[in-house]
């Protein structure tokens, strides 16, 4: 996928201030999957064997997690599509109507989990909701 889709996808974006993040589950982090990602982003790869270490794996700390892929699949499968080009369609909207209003909000969010984090000493977070 990422030989055949990925990069060939990229080449029709500007990517220089591009940085790509992925989880680490182990078939991503394999060594010809980092290496590739490492030549294609260079330092600007957040992974667990590249460049830039990927965060602690705590999903109450990652914005992807704790944010935009609950909110992306809700809106995404809201009216239940049933193509794959109406998938693709509904990914690509939803990601354009992100607004940098919500961006920051959610920043926002972010910093007070990580003032919560640094004030605890590390100690478990209780519940946070996240508000918008």
């Amino acid at each position: 996928m990422i030989t055949n889709f990925f990069i060939p996808e990229l080449n029709n974006h500007d990517v220089q201030e591009l940085w790509f993040q992925q989880d680490g589950a182990t078939c991503h982090t394999a060594r010809a999957t980092v290496d590739l990602l490492k030549d294609t982003f260079g330092d600007s790869l957040i992974s667990r064997f590249g460049p830039v270490n990927r965060p602690p794996r705590s999903c109450d700390l990652t914005p992807l997690d704790y944010f935009m892929w609950g909110y992306v699949k809700s809106l995404v499968y809201a009216d239940k599509p049933q193509t794959l080009d109406h998938l693709e369609d509904n990914i690509r909207r939803v990601i354009a109507d992100i607004r940098p209003q919500m961006l920051e909000k959610v920043i926002e969010n972010w910093t007070s989990r990580l003032d919560y984090i640094r004030v605890s000493r590390g100690s478990p977070m209780p519940e946070i909701i996240f508000k918008m």
